[in-house]
């Protein structure tokens, strides 16, 4: 990996596995928008970058090369080899060879735990346009400027601290809807110190579960997506719609019980369960496997 300053971009060469539909089109964040020109342009951690990848390089725009060691390095996931990780689901069985090459440049982004909390709450029966509408219109309201970028302007996620003082009506005027209450919840719980999700990741899979799901509005679902995308749980299976879609439809007889899947997902893939939900999951919803 040879990283490089080029006017207001990092250009990092020899980048392989790595596609930018894939990695902010497969359910996995809500605050970057894809571009005329193809690019994505996004907020995380406080930073507006615009995101490319042709001929092998990545190319970060709005960024320099401190930042990227300090932030995109991790988030993109770069040091993994998931040309290793696709080569090991892929001995499983053909379902995993075709779900894989389908989302090949797939990346699992290392996002801010609160963020990733408040945006998989509102994801709850929701569709991927309103909880990005949502999650942009908290911030919009809530955060702060951090500038215009391309023409538009871009806000900061607000914190915990900050959601605490709001009402129930101040974020349903943002789209949650009638999630606000369980973000409200969350934000009271974390700013209290009853969740302490910035330590969570040190913990065991199951004990960081357990504690994620005593916030309202966590169940099993949202409470894997937090800690896959978010806390280095890299084991965490997130069942939705179109993941038991694909698992009824390839492996379990349909109408399987999730926590039974579960299990069956755990023995199945082990520790690179989350990267085989994430190929799964975008190679069913995109082909409508199983619909």
């Amino acid at each position: 990996m040879n990283i490089i300053q080029e006017g207001s971009s990092v250009i990092v060469n020899g980048i392989n596995d790595f596609n930018v539909v894939h990695v902010f089109d497969c359910g996995q964040c809500f605050r970057f928008y894809q571009e005329e020109d193809g690019s994505y342009t996004g907020v995380a951690f406080k930073r507006v970058i615009n995101v490319d990848y042709r001929d092998n390089k990545l190319i970060i725009d709005n960024a320099n090369i401190k930042e990227f060691n300090d932030i995109w390095r991790k988030f993109f996931d770069l040091d993994r080899d998931y040309s290793l990780v696709k080569k090991q689901l892929s001995e499983i069985d053909d379902t995993m060879i075709k779900s894989t090459e389908f989302g090949h440049g797939i990346r699992i982004i290392k996002q801010d735990e609160w963020e990733t909390i408040v945006s998989f709450i509102t994801s709850a029966n929701n569709r991927i346009p309103m909880i990005k509408r949502a999650i942009e219109g908290i911030s919009e309201k809530y955060g702060e400027l951090i500038g215009e970028y391309r023409g538009k302007k871009h806000y900061t996620f607000p914190s915990p601290e900050k959601m605490k003082e709001l009402t129930l009506e101040d974020l349903k005027i943002s789209g949650v809807g009638f999630r606000a209450k369980y973000i409200l919840d969350a934000a009271n719980k974390v700013v209290n110190g009853d969740v302490d999700i910035y330590n969570l990741k040190d913990c065991e899979y199951s004990m960081a579960k357990k504690e994620l799901m005593t916030i309202n509005g966590v169940g099993p679902k949202v409470s894997d997506c937090i800690l896959l995308f978010s806390m280095d749980k890299y084991n965490a299976f997130p069942i939705d719609v179109w993941v038991k879609r694909v698992m009824e439809y390839f492996y379990y007889p349909e109408g399987i019980d999730n926590k039974v899947l579960q299990v069956k997902a755990d023995e199945k893939f082990g520790k690179l369960a989350g990267f085989a939900q994430q190929y799964l999951f975008y190679y069913a919803r995109e082909l409508k496997i199983g619909k």
